[in-house]
């Protein structure tokens, strides 16, 4: 474990849980990378792959403009899009859960927090990671790309997290830096994980509270970290 400077000195006490899913639960940054980077080689643009990586968290609404230009977006947005789903549907089969996913939902459940999935992945695929990480008897709701006009960075995915469930106070369990400028903008703060491959530093540095190295350390140090209230 790594605990961010800034870390709470005492427990965080809120009535929800967010969990991002891709990099946080199922382990698929790389995968998506990778499609990303096959998807506009179809059309002659080459994007350096760690570039990509670094906008892995985004939506694909935002990540094509962010990587290349707005330009970018206006001509080829959409079509990059049905490519990448393509490219990224032809490795799903490679994706796994990490390790502890499923107890940590368990975990959180238990002890009384409401738990949803704020994702900004397309919903077909969260519903099959939800099944993944053997989590469908456990959420008490999840958010697709879908769900919102725009995925993160902005924070409409988070919430609409909170709404489904009535939270008046949630944390952010994420990976990726995106997932923490999305949730500062309504101030709800993150626990990352190292689980998507951002660094401690970076991840400390956009503005998390605390940084574990895998799900399970987060896990262990749950009852230090988080305390319920009533919703």
């Amino acid at each position: 474990m790594t605990a961010a400077d800034g870390a709470p000195r005492t427990p965080l006490a809120v009535d929800t849980v967010l969990f991002d899913v891709d990099g946080t639960l199922v382990d698929t940054n790389y995968q998506h990378a990778l499609s990303w980077f096959r998807a506009f080689r179809r059309h002659d643009i080459t994007v350096p792959v760690w570039r990509i990586h670094r906008a892995i968290g985004m939506g694909g609404d935002q990540l094509i403009a962010s990587v290349t230009s707005d330009e970018v977006e206006a001509e080829y947005g959409e079509a990059l899009r049905e490519a990448w789903t393509e490219e990224f549907d032809e490795v799903i089969d490679e994706v796994k859960p990490f390790a502890s996913a499923h107890d940590l939902l368990v975990a959180v459940k238990k002890r009384g927090f409401q738990v949803v999935l704020a994702s900004s992945g397309k919903a077909e695929h969260v519903e099959r990671f939800l099944h993944l990480v053997d989590g469908a008897d456990v959420v008490d709701a999840w958010t697709s790309s879908d769900d919102v006009e725009n995925s993160k960075p902005e924070p409409d995915l988070v919430q609409t997290a909170l709404d489904r469930v009535g939270g008046r106070s949630g944390v952010m369990i994420g990976d990726s830096t995106w997932d923490i400028v999305a949730a500062q903008k309504l101030e709800v703060p993150t626990i990352a994980v190292r689980t998507g491959g951002f660094s401690s530093a970076e991840l400390t540095e956009a503005g998390a509270v605390a940084v574990f190295d895998s799900l399970g350390d987060l896990q262990d140090a749950l009852d230090g970290l988080l305390t319920r209230t009533d919703p």
